[in-house]
């Protein structure tokens, strides 16, 4: 294995590497490019071509997109609209078309404004989720039968959607400098495929990662700004803000996070601004009915609240989750502040995001494309991956032939309690598993593929290369066993190199 790069060779301005080619490196990445002809060798064209990385792991977004709504046709040819049950057994079910009307927006009624007749009396999503709605609607038809104007509506929709996604593709393949090939998991994500359209969470995916790239160009305000957007459309993005904290105490670039900050939070104002102004009622629908939703569908808090003679109150579950998530976020930062060598972004970020899906009181199937970007970017192995994918995947038909068994009364048809439960299980094992190697990997860098190549933090913009200021315990001390002789060092600060071993040069010590 070579010996791991210093600082001062891991820059984001050193001269640019020939790019990284999974095949060469990945046995799973291997074996599947025979079906398309086997692993790059060495007479294949670099450059020149117009089939650019980037492009090719586009389209093939796109076209696995187009599969997963070839995957609704049932649903779109009527399972949606007659028989509640059959969207369940085909497992094609989507919220886009039942909310057009269930939001008001077949009635023209605006967001957040106007109250809605039923229970839920204000659009329950934030603000720049329900613009994307609305102007979805816009290109809606107005005449015509209920059922023509929610397909043409989910159509408008997924269109939509499917242009978000090719952001979220472009952007992972340009994230990592030498790496594009790695943004193909994402692209061939099954689960991708199955939950993009049930829901607008690509929205708030594809302003995530549009951020993360813009961070590894050195571009924190832009970052800031997008990532205040992303935040705007769904809570998650703001979670990332946390481990860029930590990542910049540990470097010392305070500067560089305190302007993706301030970017984060006046994008966020703009949008919210004007509606908290005009419709506070409206806009604050989200975050009470957050609160006062109870224990659902996919969290470990079903599967204790159904197996539990006395279930506990959605108070108490607030609390214990948020306690958990807490103490999730000390360990990580733990991990940030102590690890031999400073964590890339993509890793700790995946980490957090993970730790409040692991916690949270529902877990919904198409939350699992908030982490897909980042378990690319975090740890591009497809064995990991594609474990990963098929716990998300089983988990993604149990929660439909769950409600089909729920639904089909005296018939039974489906999986009862226990399967569903199963399933539950499945996806929480499979998570846990890419957040302990993903860990690992931060424990022990020369496991980590992307650094194994010889880069620091590719997706870290000024975070990459750069020497550490603050660490703790570990990081600050190691000690003279905690490392075989065979494992290099990364000396911090200016003029370090890599020393050959602990055992030659002594412990590492942070940059001045």
């Amino acid at each position: 294995m070579a010996p791991m790069p210093s600082p001062e060779t891991t820059r984001a301005d050193a001269p640019q590497r020939d790019t990284v080619r999974p095949t060469r490196q990945d046995e799973v990445a291997a074996a599947g490019s025979e079906l398309i002809g086997g692993p790059a060798g060495r007479r294949v064209l670099a450059g020149g071509s117009w089939w650019s990385p980037v492009r090719v792991i586009a389209l093939v977004m796109i076209g696995m997109f187009a599969l997963g709504m070839v995957q609704k046709l049932p649903c779109y040819n009527g399972a949606w609209f007659f028989g509640a049950g059959a969207q369940y057994t085909h497992a094609c079910y989507s919220d886009i078309p039942h909310l057009f009307q269930g939001r008001g927006f077949a009635d023209g009624l605006v967001p957040y404004f106007d109250r809605l007749p039923g229970d839920m009396q204000f659009l329950e999503y934030p603000v720049l989720t329900g613009v994307f709605m609305e102007v979805a609607s816009w290109f809606t038809p107005g005449s015509g039968s209920l059922v023509e104007r929610e397909q043409i509506y989910w159509l408008i929709n997924a269109g939509m959607l499917m242009a978000c996604a090719a952001v979220i593709a472009v952007c992972v393949a340009r994230t990592h400098r030498r790496r594009p090939w790695d943004a193909l998991l994402v692209a061939l994500a099954p689960a991708m495929a199955l939950t993009a359209t049930i829901n607008w969470d690509l929205l708030a995916v594809a302003l995530t990662a549009a951020a993360l790239f813009l961070w590894s160009r050195e571009r924190p305000l832009a970052f800031g700004v997008l990532l205040g957007l992303a935040t705007a459309a769904k809570l998650y993005p703001a979670l990332i803000l946390g481990p860029l904290f930590l990542l910049c105490w540990r470097a010392g670039k305070w500067r560089a996070f305190g302007t993706a900050l301030a970017g984060a939070a006046g994008a966020w104002l703009v949008v919210n601004g004007p509606v908290m102004i005009g419709a506070f009622e409206g806009w604050s629908k989200f975050y009470t009915f957050s609160e006062e939703r109870g224990v659902d569908f996919g969290s470990f808090w079903l599967v204790l609240s159904q197996n539990s003679d006395q279930p506990l109150a959605t108070e108490t579950v607030n609390t214990l989750a948020t306690l958990l998530m807490v103490l999730a976020c000390a360990l990580i930062a733990v991990l940030v502040l102590m690890a031999p060598r400073r964590p890339r972004l993509a890793q700790v970020a995946f980490l957090v995001v993970a730790a409040f899906i692991l916690t949270n009181k529902v877990y919904s199937p198409q939350y699992v494309l908030w982490l897909i970007p980042l378990a690319a970017l975090a740890r591009p192995r497809w064995r990991d991956f594609l474990i990963w994918q098929s716990c998300e995947v089983l988990y993604y038909f149990g929660i439909w032939m769950y409600l089909a068994y729920t639904s089909s009364g005296d018939a039974q048809r489906g999986l009862p309690l226990e399967g569903y439960h199963l399933a539950i299980c499945l996806h929480l094992a499979g998570t846990l598993y890419l957040c302990a190697v993903v860990a690992r990997d931060a424990l022990l860098p020369e496991r980590d593929v992307v650094r194994r190549d010889g880069d620091d933090d590719p997706s870290g913009g000024v975070l990459d290369g750069a020497p550490d200021r603050f660490v703790l315990g570990y990081a600050a001390h190691p000690p003279q066993h905690a490392a075989h002789f065979s494992r290099p060092v990364v000396r911090w600060g200016a003029g370090q190199s890599v020393g050959e071993g602990l055992g030659a040069g002594g412990p590492a010590t942070p940059g001045s």
